[in-house]
């Protein structure tokens, strides 16, 4: 099916965006990630699905956490540098305020919740590679209404690599 025709399909789910930061073997990284989701109660999983194509993968093959950031439309500019930059020519962590979780995983300041997750498993999805993450660290809970930066808010954002 031609790219184009994906369009609808993409817009009819609308889903949220996250940004996922990882650190191994004296590496940072991070991207914009459309296709993630909670997966299991208890206990707690959720699965996040890199782009085969992008330097967040490669870093994460040999890490054992990824740090996976919730972004209401307030997270604009970290959806911008996330998404549209690749770390393969940006060290996007120069243009943040960021700090180390108790794994090392780079934890984003401007980000209005997060979460740290051990990588239980890495599952081929195709042109894309699931990580099922069982929560190690969660940030406060948000107080006030969260207004998700969803797929219809940064999809004309120029990606650092073709998903």
């Amino acid at each position: 099916m031609p790219e184009t025709e994906l369009d609808p399909f993409a817009e009819v789910l609308n889903g949220p965006v996250y940004a996922v930061t990882v650190a191994a073997a004296g590496e940072r990284s991070g991207c914009l990630v459309g296709f993630a989701s909670q997966c299991s109660i208890r206990p707690p999983r959720f699965m996040v699905w890199l782009s085969e194509r992008n330097h967040t993968l490669r870093v994460a093959r040999a890490a054992s956490h990824l740090a996976v950031h919730v972004l209401d439309r307030g997270g604009r500019s970290l959806a911008e540098l996330f998404g549209g930059e690749t770390g393969d020519e940006v060290d996007k962590f120069e243009h943040v305020d960021w700090w180390s979780s108790t794994d090392g995983s780079p934890v984003l300041t401007g980000a209005r919740a997060w979460f740290v997750g051990r990588i239980e498993s890495r599952i081929d999805g195709g042109d894309h590679v699931g990580f099922l993450l069982a929560p190690t660290e969660v940030s406060p809970p948000v107080r006030d209404a969260l207004t998700l930066l969803r797929y219809d808010d940064v999809k004309e954002i120029d990606p650092g690599h073709p998903a």
